[in-house]
């Protein structure tokens, strides 16, 4: 399951993000997984839950959004979504196109808490 490799490789970039953002906890990560990637989405979600255990991630939320394959037709020029098992030209026909996306496997947003969020909340808290 190279998903499980994938969110390794993933949790690095967060503890990283954690680092320099100061922060104590990431509460959402979102990622963007093309058609094409041969990343599946279900997998992905089980492998992130095994890699952020014991994590400043231990308890976020995996938002897995889906890319659609677009392909630009070298022949005629248009600009399309396909099917990941088609990608020729749904104008003209010509099987000559360029993959413009699908293949990505991007990290799109992380939320999470810093630790002045802690001490606003601490404060709040300590006032009530």
């Amino acid at each position: 399951m190279h998903e499980l490799a994938i969110c390794e490789a993933l949790m690095q970039q967060l503890r990283a993000l954690a680092s320099r953002h100061g922060a104590s906890e990431i509460r959402r990560v979102t990622v963007q997984v093309g058609e094409l990637s041969g990343v599946e989405g279900g997998l992905l979600a089980a492998a992130f839950s095994i890699a952020r255990a014991g994590s400043c991630a231990q308890h976020a939320e995996l938002i897995v959004e889906p890319l659609a394959v677009r392909i630009r037709c070298r022949r005629c020029g248009t600009e399309a979504q396909a099917a990941a098992s088609r990608l020729c030209c749904g104008a003209c026909g010509a099987p000559d196109t360029q993959l413009l996306s699908g293949d990505e496997l991007l990290l799109r947003q992380v939320e999470m808490t810093t630790s002045e969020e802690d001490y606003a909340c601490a404060t709040a808290a300590a006032a009530h």
